[in-house]
């Protein structure tokens, strides 16, 4: 049974930062396709951050250069680095996963089959 578990997400001021955790178990992070999505309210759900099995990674124009996914293969775990963070971060953020070829933030949502409870952040001006 594959699990996603999130934590980290909270309330900040602009400029703040935030790492959020994504703990997985019934698969092996290191050998899928790991991401993050963001759904604000009343806005479609879209895709911040990907890490491919082969270590390569997308992001989001919108957060290129200030969002930074890794992982810990050790405690099988994928991590969002949030600096900088806008207001218009402010979004309710979800850890997900598939295992299927193709790994970007330019996947459809709907193939990804593995989602977390999800982890709110709010950023205040």
């Amino acid at each position: 049974q594959v699990q996603l578990v999130e934590s980290g997400g909270g309330s900040v001021q602009s400029g703040g930062s935030l790492r959020l955790t994504c703990v997985a178990s019934g698969i092996i992070a290191s050998r899928a396709c790991m991401g993050w999505f963001r759904q604000a309210t009343g806005k479609v759900r879209e895709g911040v951050a990907t890490r491919s099995d082969s270590g390569s990674t997308s992001y989001a124009n919108s957060v290129k250069d200030r969002f930074t996914i890794s992982q810990d293969n050790a405690k099988n775990a994928l991590y969002l680095q949030m600096d900088g963070l806008k207001p218009e971060d402010t979004a309710m953020y979800y850890c997900a996963a598939r295992l299927y070829p193709g790994c970007s933030v330019s996947v459809a949502r709907d193939n990804f089959p593995y989602w977390g409870q999800g982890t709110q952040v709010t950023v205040s001006s």
